[in-house]
């Protein structure tokens, strides 16, 4: 199977301090079935076989691992780009949709519900519903509909119902509590797939276990071209997803692991969205993580431009690993990743995400520590999505 699922934190839902299942009693029932359920379609070769089916047939997996030859000649270190960014409908959230979607019918769900930010989650979401003849809403952020037009317009093209949020900071923080909302109205007829390594138990679990495609390939392939293992691995962290499914098969590897996070437009509140490098512990859509909180506990505005990344939380396992050391977590401010999604565009003929691109910024930055070194960069999306946000080119 391509896909990691060992290493269940258990029914409690814990990664050492953080974690856990903090929601409306009216959703503990549908959570610990989702749990008991998606652990035993895991271990069921039939719905390993569907799930290998549809990566393989319809995702397009495996995605390619490139060598950036341009790239690594101006930055002076090997940079090799896993490519989900061609994965079908462009980035890596299809991963997880498409698991989730499989989960969704197996529990006999009416319809789902699913938020996103980018709207890549929502694309994924709509087009796996689509393929599986399952009604799908989807919440979104109005500030991220009207700077995410076009994948707006792709949810709906797939059948979905769009749902645009103006509460809040109609961003991707105000989706998620919107469908929160929805799906405590009916937690069995509603499946909510949620698309990041967070929320309660059992999602960051199970998105994590989706994801791993993306790392389990990855070090094969990295193997195959190389002979060894990456000295650094660096991706984009938002909610983790892409992050946590790269990392997971290096965790026990002497590979060094860079999460790149949203460093906005500066370091004070509401200038940025990087929570591993100025969060602190809280709670935030039903699990125990680092937030983006003033001194009286509540939650921040975020700020990125790239909308994937404008969240103030992170994964628990994120927080996790932070807390461990295992992993490095840096804020890149937006001008950087701009730069980066540049100099990607120029010398590799690559249009990249806004949000991949802070990994390719990271990836400059190692670059300049560990000259010569061999890098592994997850390419978590393309850019299409982000033109009317970088605007018109002089």
């Amino acid at each position: 199977m391509t896909v990691s699922v060992t290493a269940h934190p258990g029914p409690r839902g814990r990664y050492g301090a953080f974690g856990g299942a903090f929601v409306p009693e009216t959703l503990v029932a549908a959570l610990q079935r989702l749990d008991r359920e998606a652990t035993a379609a895991l271990a069921d070769p039939a719905f390993r076989t569907a799930l290998d089916a549809a990566l393989r047939d319809w995702v397009g997996r495996p995605t390619p691992l490139t060598r950036a030859d341009r790239l690594s000649r101006a930055l002076g270190a090997e940079i090799w780009l896993k490519r989900e960014d061609l994965c079908h409908t462009g980035a890596h959230k299809i991963n997880n949709a498409v698991g989730q979607v499989l989960l969704a019918e197996r529990l006999g769900a009416r319809s789902v519900i699913a938020e996103t930010g980018a709207g890549q989650h929502g694309v994924a979401v709509a087009a796996a519903c689509a393929r599986a003849g399952l009604p799908c809403r989807v919440f979104m952020g109005a500030d991220d509909v009207a700077r995410q037009r076009g994948n707006a317009a792709r949810i709906v093209r797939f059948g979905a119902t769009l749902v645009p949020v103006d509460s809040g900071d109609r961003t991707l923080r105000a989706a998620i509590d919107e469908a929160l909302r929805a799906w405590v109205g009916d937690p069995e007829g509603l499946y909510y797939l949620i698309g990041s390594v967070v929320g309660p138990h059992p999602y960051p679990w199970l998105v994590r276990v989706f994801q791993s495609v993306i790392g389990n390939e990855a070090r094969a392939q990295f193997l195959a071209a190389c002979g060894r293992l990456p000295d650094a691995v660096a991706a984009c962290v938002g909610g983790g997803s892409n992050a946590i499914g790269l990392f997971q098969p290096f965790l026990d590897d002497e590979v060094e692991l860079r999460g790149y996070e949203a460093g906005g437009r500066g370091s004070r509140p509401g200038e940025h969205a990087a929570t591993c490098t100025h969060g602190t512990p809280g709670v935030l859509h039903g699990a125990h993580s680092l937030v983006l909180q003033d001194s009286g506990g509540q939650i921040v505005d975020a700020h990125s431009i790239a909308p994937g990344l404008d969240y103030p939380g992170v994964g628990p396992e994120h927080a996790a690993l932070a807390a461990q050391g295992r992993v490095r977590y840096e804020a890149i401010p937006d001008a950087e990743a701009r730069e980066a999604l540049d100099l990607m565009c120029r010398l590799e003929g690559i249009l990249p995400a806004l949000e991949s691109a802070h990994a390719l910024a990271g990836a400059r930055r190692l670059a300049e520590e560990r000259p010569g070194a061999l890098l592994l960069v997850g390419l978590s999306g393309r850019g299409d999505k982000d033109l009317d946000t970088l605007g018109a080119v002089a």
